[in-house]
């Protein structure tokens, strides 16, 4: 990744951001407006430059936000940017003073900005990404743009849009071969792929992986796909607890095989238990369901190449006698 992209990485990723998703809250009574403690159990961070740098007052530890994941949670430095990445457009909550001081600033329109965009279309760049770099079949790529929830992004890319219950877009995945990230000014809640009255909503940590799911279980019927693009906002999480309420829901963890997705199946199974719904856990094989459905596909594609090759003339064994 080049210092540009570092510097609007580091630009699009609060500190605040990185604390309420590791679980940190916010200590109303010790805070100002340029120094913000957010606490977890005895673990105290200041937040101060608006969000841009931190402090532990226990210890030495301070600098930007690639600093404080890695403070956390003792990543390497390919860790932090991937953990960083996933946070984009995760809104924290934030101190009533700092919400009055910007309601008067005027939101950028994300659904213009969306509708602004081309759907893709069979051959188009971010179909061939998804179709060829993804191994997404075409069938699941016409229904996620049947749904309304695709677009042509830059440099090959694919905008995957977070909808409100209303069906409102809130923002998008921006997923490509040169990049990772959420739209600017946009907010996470959920991508939506199924039925909207589906029961069985399966809760995976990115548009990919949801559309993978999708593919691997032939868009199982009454299943809805759902993506909260790595982040946890109070949005994305009123969004499923909204979901979960339905009578017969079973909320579904198919996130993904790592320490990161189990804290979310935690978290989503907690939700299941207060909302009285039915819960799950699916687990890819591989890291996550877009690595599974590429596995998939290539033990396919080699089990068709051994069938072709049985077939060739000089595959048969010669007649006896």
């Amino acid at each position: 990744m080049e210092k540009k992209e570092l510097e609007e990485l580091r630009d699009r990723v609060s500190c605040a951001a990185v604390l309420e998703h590791a679980g940190f809250a916010i200590d109303l009574k010790e805070s100002t407006r340029k120094a913000v403690k957010y606490r977890r159990g005895g673990e105290i961070v200041i937040v101060i430059h608006d969000g841009k740098g931190w402090f532990d007052p226990l210890s030495d530890a301070k600098g930007d936000v690639f600093n404080l994941v890695e403070h956390l949670e003792g990543f390497t430095f390919v860790e932090v940017l991937d953990h960083v990445a996933s946070l984009i457009g995760l809104v924290p909550t934030e101190p009533v003073w700092m919400r009055q001081a910007r309601e008067s600033q005027p939101a950028d329109s994300i659904p213009e900005r969306w509708q602004n965009r081309r759907k893709p279309w069979r051959g188009s760049a971010t179909w061939r990404y998804l179709r060829d770099e993804r191994c997404l079949p075409e069938s699941i790529i016409r229904s996620v743009i049947q749904h309304d929830l695709l677009r042509e992004g830059p440099r090959s890319s694919m905008w995957a849009a977070h909808k409100s219950d209303d069906g409102t877009v809130t923002g998008w995945e921006e997923r490509g071969p040169e990049w990772r990230g959420f739209s600017t000014g946009g907010a996470k809640v959920l991508l939506r792929l199924g039925p909207p009255n589906a029961l069985r909503l399966c809760v995976t940590e990115a548009a990919i992986d949801a559309m993978s799911l999708a593919a691997l279980e032939e868009a199982r019927p009454g299943s809805l796909y759902l993506s909260t693009g790595g982040g946890w906002s109070p949005s994305t999480e009123a969004a499923i607890r909204h979901l979960a309420m339905q009578d017969g829901a079973e909320l579904v963890a198919a996130t993904d095989n790592n320490e990161q997705g189990d804290r979310y199946a935690e978290r989503l199974e907690a939700v299941a238990t207060e909302s009285g719904c039915k819960f799950a856990r699916l687990r890819p094989v591989e890291d996550d369901w877009n690595a599974e459905l590429k596995a998939k596909v290539k033990r396919e594609k080699g089990g068709r190449e051994e069938e072709e090759e049985s077939r060739l003339p000089h595959a048969r064994r010669p007649p006896q006698g």
